[in-house]
């Protein structure tokens, strides 16, 4: 019998621990080589890690929610024969399907021919290794699915997929929750209710919780709101989008404001910055990185639209849809998930009248876009219908002064009234 130590990889650069997010065995389950057993989770990033060899799990290192240092131990194995500690561990940033090929069971030792006066000499069992899966044992699913799918009560193999690859979105799971698959709830009338739930904050959410008490308690906000009139631009919109080639995605209101962004952020460029509080530095950026605050089911992320000053409307579309739906199956990478130098948030048509968005530290600008609504607006001699949106925008208040937020958004505000500047060059 040997014992295999498997560690936390360095799952990105300059990480020091990453925390469990989710358990594909339990002390005493058997596991093969490549059979992932682990999904951990830094910087909104998950990757699985695989066992690398066959046995029985005999130890695991914490609970979901836990964090581990990297290099430090997660698995214990117990194996046939003694191999050691692994030094490096295959780990995957989208979830993947389990070896499909058969594995054919190892022969028996044979049995030592006794000596003439001695007792046949024992051989130990091996440790069994357990039969491979068959290939639709183990559907595709981001981890976040597969935790609402335990806690639904619900086996994906029986959920039709309908994600890319053939991966098991959140929407397959609700689907398959249809009414009369789960019992109906017991109607108690105005009957008292004193049920309690302790949730444990773990994962996306615990990550999400961090950030924004780092943001909210570092960052001295100033918020800045202004109403903009989107009619030429949402008639502008509705005419490219009912002209559009094959392939081109269907155009929001955000691809507008990204390039409107670029070209504000030209005129002042001390908004397209991160600042270091620690070392007392800020860095500006001639590149354009945009975070895009997307809600998954998992919770909140950023994903990002690099170099968006080189990218016209159509590209920043595309671009968009692509890290969204990337964010939403749980299949974006680190790198797509970090970098950014400003940051649009929209909630549409549940973007409410005025928010308050809260910066993503390091940045020191926040674009914080609310639902279009139609309102009476005067002309001068009558009122006209007209869609109106209220930009919200924060801003770090140790690095842009009040009139400098302003100048920016009334910037922003100008190009989308007269929607033909953005598309001018200089």
């Amino acid at each position: 019998m040997g014992e295999f130590i498997i560690k936390m990889p360095d799952v990105g650069e300059g990480v020091a621990e990453a925390e469990i997010v989710e358990w594909h065995v339990k002390t005493g389950d058997p596991v093969r080589e490549d059979m992932v057993i682990a999904a951990v989770m830094t910087d909104k990033a998950t990757v699985e890690i695989p066992s690398p060899v066959h046995g029985i799990v005999i130890w695991l290192a914490g609970e979901v929610g836990d964090r581990i240092a990297v290099k430090a131990p997660l698995v214990r194995i117990e194996t046939a024969g003694d191999i050691g500690e692994a030094q490096s561990v295959r780990i995957s940033q989208t979830p993947t399907t389990e070896a499909t090929r058969a594995e054919t069971a190892k022969p028996a030792p044979p049995t030592p021919t006794p000596a003439p006066t001695l007792a046949p000499v024992p051989v130990p069992a091996p440790v069994p290794v357990p039969a491979a899966p068959a290939p639709a044992e183990r559907p595709l699913a981001a981890p976040s699915v597969r935790l609402f799918a335990r806690e639904s009560g619900v086996d994906l193999r029986q959920v039709q997929a309908t994600g890319p690859a053939g991966r098991i979105l959140r929407e397959d799971i609700e689907q398959f929750l249809t009414p009369g698959t789960v019992p109906a709830a017991v109607k108690n009338g105005f009957a008292r209710k004193t049920a309690t739930e302790e949730i444990k904050l773990t994962g996306l959410r615990r990550r999400i919780a961090e950030k924004m008490v780092l943001s909210a308690s570092r960052i001295p906000h100033i918020t800045y709101v202004e109403e903009v009139d989107m009619t030429a631009l949402e008639e502008l919109r509705a005419t490219m989008n009912g002209d559009r080639r094959e392939g081109h995605p269907k155009l929001t209101v955000l691809p507008f404001l990204m390039r409107a962004l670029v070209k504000a952020i030209y005129e002042q460029p001390d908004v397209n910055a991160t600042f270091d509080d620690d070392a007392g530095i800020i860095t500006r950026y001639s590149a354009v990185h945009i975070g895009i605050a997307t809600q998954t089911p998992a919770g909140l992320t950023v994903p990002v639209v690099r170099h968006a000053e080189a990218r016209g409307i159509w590209d920043c579309a595309a671009e968009m849809n692509r890290l969204a739906e990337a964010a939403r199956s749980g299949t974006a990478t680190r790198d797509e998930l970090s970098g950014s130098t400003i940051t649009i948030s929209s909630l549409g048509p549940l973007g409410g009248i005025v928010s308050t968005p809260i910066i993503n530290h390091p940045e020191v600008a926040i674009i914080g876009v609310n639902k279009i609504a139609t309102r009476p607006v005067w002309d001068g001699a009558q009122f006209v219908p007209r869609k109106m949106m209220n930009l919200s925008s924060s801003f770090d208040h140790r690095i842009i002064d009040g009139w400098d937020a302003a100048n920016f958004v009334q910037r922003i505000r100008t190009l989308i009234e007269t929607p033909a500047l953005i598309f001018i060059e200089g």
